[in-house]
């Protein structure tokens, strides 16, 4: 039996409360191969896992951020897809040679409905995360208190595989048994590549999604708001300045999403300068080739 059939398996048993096919399915993986431990690069640090076909893959991702770090996640990417996203309906207006008001109009829609939808499609996508990290805990903790024993052996496996002696393995497994919340935790981890539910926050990462799809979105249209109240500044000028304070606040941004994901902030940021930029580039001419195209004329 492969291991999506026999996850399936302990699934089944586990929303029927049948202990006798919990048993089978953890038997049937214990069965099903014999286990060899990997060489593995044992530099402090190295975090590189390579599987052969067959194999299971253990990541667990790391989280060193405090409390906060996840809302800090959420308004690092929810900032970058507002500035991209309204900066891209600027240089399309700008291709197509619309007016100021025209561009104030598409670009403020577009800020709060895209925002809208962001934040509630990271309400959801966070919300179904934790329901499933909360389902799984749940089942592991079934498994551990009904087959104790195939739970351990599966920690003893994988931690053969992961290169360890059987027997070191089988000290440390016996240990960890003897506290089951954290063996419960670990088994989600190593075996399913969970991190153990905390705390729901769904709302709040939502919340701050859309929050900081608006404020950062809201970027690229200042120069445009700022003229409009003032009743000064050229066209073409306008386009700079959101340019000029579109590419400052993407490569700030870039530079901050490289904590969460092990870049060197200048290339992040470059890069995501450069995603904004290949962005509006595509923006602007196909506007432009649109309107073109139309014979549509500038106000």
């Amino acid at each position: 039996m492969n291991l999506t059939r026999r996850l399936s398996a302990a699934k089944d048993a586990f929303n029927e409360n049948d202990v006798a096919a919990s048993r089978a399915a953890h038997e049937s993986k214990a069965n099903a191969s014999t286990v060899t431990p990997r060489a593995r690069n044992s530099t402090p640090g190295n975090t590189t896992n390579n599987t052969n076909d067959g194999e299971i893959k253990y990541d667990a991702e790391e989280a060193h951020a405090g409390a906060g770090g996840k809302y800090v996640k959420s308004l690092v990417f929810g900032g970058l897809d507002g500035i991209i996203t309204t900066f891209a309906v600027v240089a399309a207006s700008k291709g197509g040679s619309l007016s100021t008001e025209i561009v104030l109009l598409m670009g403020f829609a577009n800020l709060f409905a895209d925002g809208l939808s962001m934040g509630f499609g990271d309400f959801l996508s966070s919300k179904a995360e934790h329901e499933y990290a909360t389902t799984e805990k749940k089942r592991e903790k079934w498994e551990f208190d009904n087959f104790p024993e195939g739970e351990k052996r599966e920690m003893v496996e994988i931690y053969m595989q992961r290169g360890m002696k059987e027997e070191d393995a089988t000290i440390i497994i016996e240990t960890m048994s003897k506290y089951e919340d954290i063996f419960v935790d670990v088994m989600m981890v190593e075996e399913l590549g969970l991190m153990p539910p905390e705390e729901e926050s769904s709302f709040m990462n939502g919340l701050v999604t859309f929050v900081a799809f608006s404020l950062f979105g809201f970027v690229p249209l200042m120069p445009y708001l700022i003229g409009r109240l003032a009743k000064s500044g050229s066209e073409d000028a306008l386009f700079v300045s959101a340019c000029a304070l579109t590419a400052f606040t993407l490569f700030s941004l870039g530079a901050a999403k490289a904590k969460f994901t092990n870049q060197a902030q200048v290339k992040s940021g470059f890069f995501m300068l450069m995603n904004g930029g290949l962005a509006a580039i595509c923006a602007y001419l196909v506007s432009w080739g649109i309107s073109e195209g139309l014979g549509v004329k500038s106000p």
